[in-house]
């Protein structure tokens, strides 16, 4: 399931340039930076070395951190690193912290996940700019940051499932996708978002969101090597054989009530968006149907169309003719 995004538009800083983790050479290897650790080690030592390493190393990270996700003010602000380390230093946050510090302690199996996916994508899109990537700690705020050609990702919402704390403030639903499983591809999705943004122009039919979404996600998916459109969708396999069974239903379903052409937000979110379950098609449903079925005509269009190319169908945005196209017949 999705995570939670905070896309922001900074102008460039050529952060690709000036820090390790970018890689627009073929074979550079992804380093996370670490900005976690220096913001631990400041709040649980008062380590003003790594306070500095922050301001001058990380200045970008640390003002979105204290600006944009946690709202605490200006990062100009002479008194904002006294009210980050009380923050910070709040006893359920400190265990959360403490937690996730020794949870991701090795980053190294990760780095080298980002690294080979980013390296496929490159190889598919080579106009892409691949970004600098960083691990954070956001409070229980944004699963993943992403900023020009830098993209962070929140270690503490993605302790697991059964985390205590996440019990006390989330849905099972919500949960599910709260597991170190979940940080690569959240990542992937949303730089790809990013990137390819939904068409600004019109307004939003269910048809143009499910094959926008379906498109990201089927380039995730072939990216990272995911097996099924369910693999990447985080669905179980209770889920995954209801949509296999479902496919033909769903599909009628969403032509004879028209809901393709259907521009009612209440309808898009239905089929689109994290819930427990699609409400269209009862409890035994998986949540986002509305995005695997897109996932489905993406890929029939694919393999109706074995010139078109994972860049070509990125910047593709005429999804009346991609369906059309498409030939999907479930």
């Amino acid at each position: 399931m999705l995570g939670l995004c905070l896309l922001l538009c900074f102008a460039s800083c050529h952060l690709e340039d000036v820090k390790k983790g970018s890689m627009d050479e073929p074979q550079a290897k992804i380093s996370v930076i670490r900005f976690d650790q220096m913001l631990n080690e400041y709040v649980e030592s008062n380590s003003f070395s790594s306070l500095s390493r922050m301001r001058t190393e990380c200045p970008q990270e640390t003002r979105i951190l204290l600006e944009d996700i946690i709202g605490l003010g200006e990062v100009d602000d002479e008194r904002i690193y006294e009210r980050m380390k009380t923050f910070f230093s709040d006893t359920v946050i400190l265990s959360l912290m403490r937690d996730a510090s020794v949870k991701f302690k090795d980053m190294h199996g990760l780095e080298r996940q980002f690294t080979e996916g980013f390296h496929r994508l490159k190889e598919e899109v080579p106009s892409i700019v691949v970004p600098c990537v960083y691990a954070q700690f956001s409070a229980l705020n944004e699963s993943v940051v992403v900023v020009d050609s830098l993209l962070g990702f929140s270690i503490d919402k993605y302790l697991g499932a059964d985390y205590p704390l996440y019990r006390r403030y989330y849905y099972e639903y919500q949960r599910r996708s709260m597991t170190p499983e979940r940080i690569l591809p959240d990542c992937f999705t949303f730089y790809l978002m990013s990137l390819y943004p939904f068409p600004r122009e019109g307004e939003r039919a269910l048809l143009d969101v499910i094959l926008h979404m379906g498109k990201i996600h089927y380039a995730v998916s072939e990216v990272l090597g995911y097996k099924s459109a369910c693999d990447e969708l985080g669905y179980t396999a209770e889920e995954a054989a209801w949509c296999q069974k479902n496919e033909k239903r769903v599909w009628a379903f969403m032509l004879g009530h028209k809901h393709l052409s259907a521009t009612d937000p209440m309808v898009v979110r239905k089929y689109c968006k994290a819930s427990p379950y699609t409400a269209f098609f009862g409890e035994d449903s998986p949540a986002m149907v509305g995005v695997w079925i897109g996932m489905q005509v993406v890929a029939s269009y694919m393999e109706h169309h074995e010139e078109v190319t994972l860049e070509e169908l990125l910047e593709s945005v005429d999804y009346r003719r991609l369906l059309a196209e498409s030939e999907y017949r479930p």
